[in-house]
């Protein structure tokens, strides 16, 4: 119930506290159980989790050696009874509101508490949010959720106010290496894009990558500028700009600043993590966080941003999102997940280039039907323009073999999922050793940002030279040949 130990002031009420605690604690987890499985005749009408996380709210925050404690305990106590007799009705049957109303009784008699007297409001007034902090904010509206609605429960947990929160839900973007795209959908894909194009473009963000040539003969690019718009917002921040280039990752915006909003509260900041090599962007109003590195010659990017705030666009405007909706099927090089491996004498020709063809590569689209004057085909026209008379660049090359390959990417990522596959095809393609820290950094990234636990590895299609396979796992078919010998003893037993 939020009291730590050093509030008591002598042992009994330590006992009441922990007593009342574990009470409250089974009643939440077990009336979402109820409702849950639908075990109990548990009707919508029944209040019985409201009650409780209201009195949960009304009592989180006294301390049991301040003055006024019983006096305020009591309260809450009578409160909590009040709101079980107005939901006595639709609550009958319900073994959850009856285990609270034996636990009330008890508690009122431990305490010595009288059945009548005042009363403490059902509503608690919550404390203001911070107007440009996301996550006081959504603590808030949350709050007003589960009042207005009852209480009800769902994937989340008991804050300090004791009303049941849902966290915020969180999605993934990252980019790296030759390069290779993570969605927000967790699809990974490898793509061309040679010039600017945009990750994110939502109404309180946009980030814009330019990706040049790597390997002369071939088409194979690499991020070398990262361009990060944070947009006005309220009072909270007036229009920031960040961009890095090849050695150049500052941390500072373009203006000269490392922060915005006010001076008592910080709402966007850059963090300097390595001089010229790693740089954080925190943008706390809109609960958004990038990483941007510079590895050998190039940059990788990753970032965490709320699902609220990233589905915040126009879909007509701002439709080109590689970070939403990946890359247009003329620039993927992977087929369905698959990524081929080139071989000795592919590499560096997987793709050969042609600037006719990228030119046209949005009207041969099918999945983005843009129009001429969209403002990404004029970006990429003027880059073009800018750059189709230029040589292509002459990195000093090694000649890797597949298992060179493997090998030296073992050296940094032990599960073979696709951040290793991807360190793999970038070495064959480029040569270029420092890809393998690259895809490294990037897993290390993903795992930072990505909220999801179980999404983080993700395995090649079964296209995947087997040497990048993963079979299913020894505890895979022991539950399999458990379920397996189950099912026979069962239906031995039903004959």
């Amino acid at each position: 119930m939020g009291m730590g130990k050093t509030g008591y002031c002598y042992p009994e009420a330590e006992r009441l506290i922990y007593a009342s605690s574990c009470l409250l604690l089974i009643l939440l987890t077990f009336s979402t159980v109820v409702h849950t499985d639908g075990s109990q005749p548990h009707t919508p009408q029944c209040r019985i989790q409201k009650c409780t996380t209201d009195f949960v709210s009304l009592t989180s925050h006294l301390s049991a050696s301040a003055d006024g404690f019983e006096a305020e305990f009591c309260k809450a106590l009578r409160a909590y009874s009040a709101c079980t007799q107005r939901t006595a009705k639709s609550c009958r049957g319900n073994l959850v509101f009856h285990s609270a109303v034996l636990g009330i009784s008890d508690l009122m008699a431990q305490r010595n508490c009288s059945k009548d007297g005042p009363t403490s409001p059902t509503h608690p007034e919550a404390p203001a949010p911070e107007p440009c902090n996301y996550h006081s904010r959504h603590l808030q509206q949350q709050q007003q959720a589960n009042w207005l609605g009852g209480g009800a429960g769902g994937a989340g947990g008991v804050g300090s106010s004791g009303v049941v929160v849902r966290p915020p839900n969180y999605l993934f973007c990252g980019l790296f290496g030759d390069p290779h795209l993570r969605t927000f959908k967790d699809h990974f894909q490898t793509c061309k894009v040679e010039g600017a194009w945009p990750l994110i473009d939502n109404n309180y963000l946009s980030v814009q990558v330019t990706n040049v040539p790597v390997v002369m003969g071939s088409s194979a690019t690499a991020t070398n500028k990262v361009t990060i718009i944070f947009k006005p917002y309220q009072e909270c921040t007036d229009q920031k700009v960040y961009q890095g280039v090849t050695d150049d990752l500052p941390a500072a915006f373009v203006d000269g600043t490392i922060s915005g909003g006010d001076g008592e509260t910080k709402s966007l900041w850059v963090i300097e993590k390595s001089s010229g090599h790693h740089v954080e962007i925190h943008a706390a109003y809109i609960g958004v966080t990038v990483i941007v590195r510079q590895v050998g010659r190039y940059l990788t990017l990753a970032a965490r941003i709320p699902e609220e705030m990233a589905m915040a666009y126009d879909a007509e405007t701002q439709d080109l999102q590689l970070c939403v909706n990946g890359c247009p099927t003329s620039e993927r090089i992977d087929r369905d997940g698959h990524l081929p491996l080139p071989t000795q004498q592919q590499a560096g020709m997987r793709h050969p280039h042609s600037h006719n063809h990228h030119n046209n590569h949005h009207s041969n689209n099918n999945n983005h039907n843009h129009h001429s004057n969209h403002p990404h085909h004029q970006q990429q026209y003027q880059y073009q323009q800018q750059h189709q008379q230029l040589p292509r660049p002459h990195t000093q090359r090694v000649v890797y073999s597949l298992e060179a390959a493997m090998s030296k990417c073992r050296e940094h990522l032990e599960m073979r999922d696709i951040y290793f596959h991807s360190c793999v095809f970038d070495l064959l393609t480029t040569g270029d050793a420092n890809f393998t820290t690259a895809a490294y950094d990037a897993l290390r990234d993903m795992k930072a940002l990505h909220p999801r636990k179980e999404r983080w590895h993700i395995y090649p299609q079964s296209g995947a030279p087997s040497a990048c396979r993963r079979g299913p796992g020894p505890l895979l078919w022991a539950m399999v040949v458990m379920s397996l010998l189950w099912t026979l003893r069962h239906s031995a037993a039903l004959w």
